[in-house]
């Protein structure tokens, strides 16, 4: 099976395990697996739901978790990945440098710079417009799944 971009919701929901309220991509907009992927949330109230009243702002660490699905994507989009895990190994000099809030469209993008065997890393941005709201690097293992 080919998976090519773009893809809905319910496309993404056959590559990754995350469901709703935990799936954090909207759409995939563009996919080369194992080497690039883009993609877009539409930042609602639900994502800033307590954080904090009044004022909502996204947390970064759903931000850092919305860059690492979009990454898996690019993962397990990968012939040799279906059906497995991508799962956090590591999490290095992230960067935050805007608020996001509802209404926000994040752009997010991961680059996988090295793979060897079942872990690799990738440079994950996300931005709001030309703004770069978080950066950094993820790293991931991939496991079997359930």
């Amino acid at each position: 099976m080919t998976v090519a971009a773009p893809l809905s919701r319910e496309q993404i929901e056959a590559i990754l395990p995350h469901r709703p309220p935990f799936l954090l991509l909207d759409e995939v907009l563009e996919l080369e697996p194992s080497v690039r992927v883009l993609a877009r949330l539409r930042v609602r109230d639900e994502h800033c739901a307590g954080h904090f009243p009044g004022n909502p702002i996204m947390p970064g660490v759903l931000m850092v978790e919305a860059l690492a699905q979009a990454g898996a994507v690019a993962v397990l989009a990968e012939e040799a990945n279906r059906g497995k895990l991508a799962l956090f190994a590591g999490i290095d000099d992230v960067r935050f440098k805007r608020l996001v809030r509802p209404g926000d469209e994040l752009t997010l993008s991961c680059e996988l710079e090295q793979v060897r065997g079942p872990i690799g890393r990738g440079r994950a941005r996300a931005t709001v417009g030309d703004e770069l709201a978080v950066r950094g690097t993820l790293t991931f293992a991939v496991g079997e799944g359930a």
